[in-house]
Parts: C-alpha cells; structure tokens; sequence
C-alpha cells in the first residue's frame, strides 16, 4: 500500500501537467489534500471564479487523475 506522501506527490504530478493549461487561461490548481481516495484541491485565479471551473474540474483534472494514480475516486473542490 503507498504511503499518502507518494499519493500526495503521484496527484502533485498530474496536476504539474495540467497546470500550463490552467495557467494560459489565468488560473491555476493547489494540491489541498488527498484523504481515503479524494483529491481536494482548491482552483485559483481565473480558475476560481470562471464559471467553466466545475467542467474544469471534473472533466479535466478527475479525468486526469482517475486515469494516471491508482487509488482515486473522486476530486472536490474547496474554497
């Protein structure tokens, strides 16, 4: 089983991908935490108040996630 420290920096690396995307849109993603399989994370900039955050969200960066780390189920958002 992977300690949450490796979880941590597996998820810190997807979302270091999709950052540039985030960033060209003037927004940007912080790594929260990631607790019994559940990202949270928290958007910035545009990102926070772009009403296309939630797609962002969900279709984007869970996508990403559920795709490349094993042992995630979900992304939530915190503000």
């Amino acid at each position: 089983m992977e300690t949450s420290t490796e979880l941590m920096e597996q998820v810190q690396e997807v979302l270091d991908k999709l950052r540039p995307f985030l960033l060209r849109d003037g927004g940007d993603v912080e790594l929260i935490d990631v607790e019994d399989g559940v990202v949270k994370v928290r958007l910035l900039g545009a990102c926070g108040s772009c009403p296309s955050s939630t797609i962002t969200l969900k279709a984007g960066i869970e996508r990403a996630l559920l795709e490349e780390v094993p042992g995630i189920t979900e992304i939530e958002q915190v503000f």
